[in-house]
């Protein structure tokens, strides 16, 4: 599954981030205009029902002033003539029609359409008109319309009561303004939503483009080209991707170069040793010289042969482990004195005056690594310490670092090795070794961000040996 998660299929079902940024600008977006839309809609019909409502009260009161009456409260007789084109004036562009009714308090009709039920509401408790009106919908000849109520005073000289004036319009101009705010609405969120889908798209089109130059600027490098990538007009989020994905191709290409090296230095270095036995094997064989002697010399070949390649793939091990950050603590000390005790058969070999003094010096570091110090810096001490000679080890700590120091009695070294000694098979004395323990010693201070110091030691102007002196970071790799 693992494997299927990577395929070019896979990668194009996943998500675009144009995809991904649009449809989080639009979506809100969109959302937002529809509940928006919605709201001024509400707002807007509400606002034509209130003018026209208005008007329906205009009616009413305009049919009040034609209003007389003879007696008095309960024995008012109300009279009323309304001419149509009293009620024409409010009618809009012929689109609705108005019906009205006067009768008294209490339902009697006075005059106007019979068909028009009668109000039996009450008065709200809180009014936005100066008049004692009520606005309510009904079905009037089976068609919807909107009725206003007017409870009209009537006074005269000859008495005074009470009407009830309703005027009832049908919703035909109602509907049509209510659609025509509808579409006009639905209309301008519409323009207003494809603006903002266009300058949302071109500005994720103009703001992904660095990344899809990046795309094709990588898919077209050749093959086996680990150079920095340049990226002078990305924008300032996308410079840590591009600092990070140079920082990858900066480790491959040493990693590369420590492969081609390890294979270019394996073929010249094992092709001399191993002619070398081959020539040996043929002189045997030819009896060229005694057996006993020949196999002491292809012995001797083939020890250097294996040392060789032993520190060849040690060194190439060192940059392996450097890619992976070791998290465990060790103590140096302790490392120190196990290789010291594998080694004592060689310094007991060669009698030499041994002194070891440790304290405890923990460091984070891989324990491989620490044994392959150790145990180079020592054996290559007591190769050079002459028999019979001095050879010490102390191992100290401080609150930053902790130091190995191994001091031999050999002859020390020339300023002009000192500079060239820390390089891959430089030695000096070709038949005393490969020329690698030095240099894997410095691969494996610097992975661990350690240094690495070789210092004469002198007495009255004469050199009575050499100190080996590596500092390791306490308690954090600093490489």
């Amino acid at each position: 599954m693992s494997t299927q998660a990577h395929t070019p299929a896979a990668a194009r079902q996943r998500m675009s981030l144009r995809r991904f940024l649009l449809l989080g600008i639009l979506l809100p977006v969109g959302l937002f205009v529809v509940i928006n839309a919605a709201s001024l809609y509400r707002q807007t019909l509400s606002a034509v029902n209130t003018a026209y409502d208005r008007t329906l009260l205009a009616s009413a009161k305009s049919i009040g002033e034609l209003l007389d009456v003879q007696g008095f409260d309960d024995a008012a007789q109300l009279r009323v003539t309304v001419p149509y084109a009293a009620l024409e004036a409010f009618e809009a562009d012929n689109q609705s029609r108005m019906f009205y009714r006067v009768s008294t308090k209490q339902g009697e009709l006075v005059s106007g359409f019979a068909e028009l039920r009668a109000w039996r509401g009450t008065l709200p408790d809180k009014s936005t008109y100066a008049a004692l009106v009520d606005f309510y919908d009904d079905t009037f000849r089976g068609e919807p319309v909107r009725v206003a109520v007017l409870l009209q005073p009537v006074a005269s000289q000859a008495g005074r009561g009470m009407a009830v004036i309703q005027v009832a319009e049908t919703l035909e101009l109602r509907e049509t303004l209510t659609r025509k705010i509808l579409v006009d609405t639905l209309w301008r969120q519409a323009v207003l939503v494809a603006v903002i889908a266009l300058v949302a798209v071109l500005v994720i089109q103009r703001a992904t483009q660095p990344v899809r130059q990046l795309s094709v600027t990588m898919e077209h490098r050749r093959e086996g080209d680990l150079t920095p990538i340049s990226a002078p007009d990305a924008p300032r989020e996308l410079l840590p991707l591009v600092e990070a994905t140079n920082h990858v191709m900066a480790r491959l290409d040493h990693l590369l170069e420590n492969q081609k090296r390890f294979v270019r230095d394996a073929a010249h270095q094992l092709r001399t040793p191993l002619a070398v036995l081959k020539t040996q094997v043929q002189s045997a064989l030819r009896g060229d010289i005694e057996p006993q002697q020949a196999l002491a010399e292809i012995n001797d070949t083939v020890d250097r042969a294996t040392l060789l390649a032993n520190q060849m793939l040690s060194l190439a091990k060192v940059e392996q482990l450097r890619q992976q950050p070791e998290v465990a603590m060790h103590d140096f000390a302790q490392v120190t004195r196990s290789i010291a005790l594998e080694l004592s058969p060689l310094i007991a070999d060669r009698n030499l005056d041994f002194d070891i003094t440790t304290d405890p010096a923990p460091v984070v570091a891989h324990e491989w690594m620490l044994r392959e110090l150790a145990r180079n810096l020592l054996h290559n001490a007591i190769r050079h310490s002459p028999p019979g000679g001095v050879l010490s080890i102390r191992v100290v700590a401080d609150a930053n670092s902790a130091a190995l120091t191994i001091a031999d009695g050999g002859p020390g070294i020339s300023a002009e090795l000192r500079t060239r000694l820390f390089e891959p098979f430089s030695t000096g004395n070709p038949l005393s070794g490969s020329g690698l323990g030095l240099a894997i010693c410095r691969e494996i201070v610097d992975a661990l961000g350690g240094t690495l110091s070789l210092e004469n030691r002198e007495q009255r102007g004469r050199v009575e040996g050499l100190d080996t002196t590596v500092r390791l970071p306490l308690r954090e790799n600093g490489g």
